[in-house]
């Protein structure tokens, strides 16, 4: 048997030949050497924060909202406010006065006004609500400047930036936070709790997902920019909402990894015709299929499904759906568990459908209340949901990351979390347009994957 490599794309195929004929493998990305003087940042912790200054960056939906849910964060100061638009920077500051706080800093006018605000001294993180073009420069240039970064979703869509994102909070020892809230949504928190009190047994296939019909959202992001993002990338553009909790059941670089993945998609039916429909002078082509699947397999021989749908009426739904070796948890879309009742020795027949116990309607509530997320109290979850936040998860995500660096503490989503989730867009890329092949995914802590047992939440004592 002869071996042969060659380029294709940003990824090395490995070519077997094999009885005279050739079987393509895997495409195969390089993992780039540590530099010299560079230690990984799993558990990395910093010196406590009796009051976290913030600063925003980008206050539209998103950064408009989070100012005003900052400001019911134990511990937080809005220290400096940015955007293009001077407008809605004195929205948020007329809501900080309204509240009867100090008045932020402002950054405004300029493309690159952002620059000055992660130079300011009273800062300690910079929190960025932007589009994503400048989700990647913004995060760079905080830690640069010592600051800690927390980011939107997807905190980036290329290798080469996410590459950078990991060797800069490695080399800055800062923390490189990505904002995924469903992470902290009441179910998927539960579920995980669940399967790691064994109810479940051993979690084996996960399945998440972005389906949300955009239509009535489109204009709603100035000059278009989101739209333009699926017109001219192909693949997963936004993973991490389905992917994120099942990653944290699945323990990614906790003792497991993502190996592989293959992805295919349908043409993109209806987003040319939006693309049409939006612009007066339509681009000929639009790469994002309208559907796009991706199949992954990790180094302990389990799956993840994750899929992409932004295009088509189907109802919202991230799928969340946890399957173990005695049940199964599952959110859309309706809420069930299933487990294991099956006993030995019972007859079985031609007619029997299973044995298994089921749950759904408010027995779901009352089996999964015997599972409480470790990081949830009574007064926490009220006051979430009273600020709001789709339900409360947005309020538990940033009271998350403050509580972790008043009390010097690992982060739940570190950046090796925010590269494995958001490496599923280049990569799923990749293995389409080179016929669905598989594609190695990158050990981003380059070799540490397995140096941390389960995911867990760090909690002050």
């Amino acid at each position: 048997m002869k071996f042969k490599a060659i380029l294709c794309a940003t990824a090395t195929l490995l070519l077997v030949a094999c009885n005279n004929k050739t079987v393509q493998t895997v495409l195969k990305t390089d993992v780039p050497v540590r530099p010299a003087g560079q230690e990984n940042v799993i558990g990395l912790t910093t010196e406590p924060l009796e009051t976290v200054r913030v600063g925003v960056v980008g206050l539209g939906m998103r950064g408009g909202d989070a100012v005003e849910r900052l400001t019911y964060v134990p511990g937080v100061v809005i220290t400096a406010l940015c955007d293009i638009l001077p407008e809605r920077v004195a929205a948020s500051q007329k809501f900080l006065a309204d509240k009867g706080l100090p008045a932020a800093k402002e950054y405004t006018g300029t493309e690159d006004a952002w620059k000055a605000l992660c130079e300011q001294e009273d800062l300690d993180v910079v929190y960025v609500c932007t589009d994503w073009s400048h989700h990647v420069p913004v995060s760079l240039y905080a830690m640069e400047q010592g600051k800690h970064a927390a980011v939107e979703v997807p905190a980036a869509g290329t290798l080469e930036d996410i590459w950078a994102l990991v060797n800069t909070a490695e080399r800055t020892r800062r923390h490189c936070i990505m904002l995924e809230n469903c992470c902290y949504d009441f179910f998927e928190m539960a579920t995980l709790a669940m399967v790691q009190a064994g109810a479940i047994g051993e979690p084996i296939h996960a399945e998440g997902s972005y389906q949300h019909n955009l239509d009535p959202f489109w204009k709603a992001y100035a000059g278009n920019w989101r739209l333009q993002e699926n017109q001219k990338n192909r693949g997963d553009l936004y993973p991490t909402h389905g992917l994120g909790p099942v990653a944290q059941v699945m323990n990614l670089h906790r003792g497991d990894r993502m190996k592989t993945l293959v992805a295919m998609d349908t043409e993109p039916f209806n987003g040319a015709k939006m693309s049409e429909k939006l612009y007066d002078k339509p681009d000929a082509t639009f790469a994002a299929g309208d559907q796009t699947s991706t199949l992954i397999r990790t180094e302990k021989g389990k799956t993840i499904l994750v899929e992409h749908d932004v295009m088509t009426p189907r109802p919202y739904s991230r799928m969340y759906q946890i399957v173990g070796t005695d049940g199964y948890s599952a959110k859309y879309p309706v809420p069930i568990l299933c487990f294991r009742e099956f006993k030995e020795g019972e007859e079985v027949n031609a007619h029997t459908v299973g044995t298994e116990k089921v749950y759904r309607g408010e027995s779901v509530n009352e089996m999964l209340a015997k599972y409480p997320s470790p990081i949830l109290t009574p007064e926490l979850e009220a006051l979430a949901k009273e600020v709001g936040g789709h339900g409360g998860m947005d309020y538990i995500m940033d009271y998350r990351w403050v509580y972790c660096l008043r009390n010097g503490l690992p982060m739940d989503i570190d950046v090796y979390d925010l590269a494995e989730w958001c490496c599923i867009t280049p990569l799923s890329r990749l293995s389409i347009e080179n016929g669905s092949m598989p594609v190695e995914v990158p050990d981003f802590t380059r070799g540490a994957w397995d140096q941390v047992k389960g995911f867990s939440y760090a909690l002050a004592k």
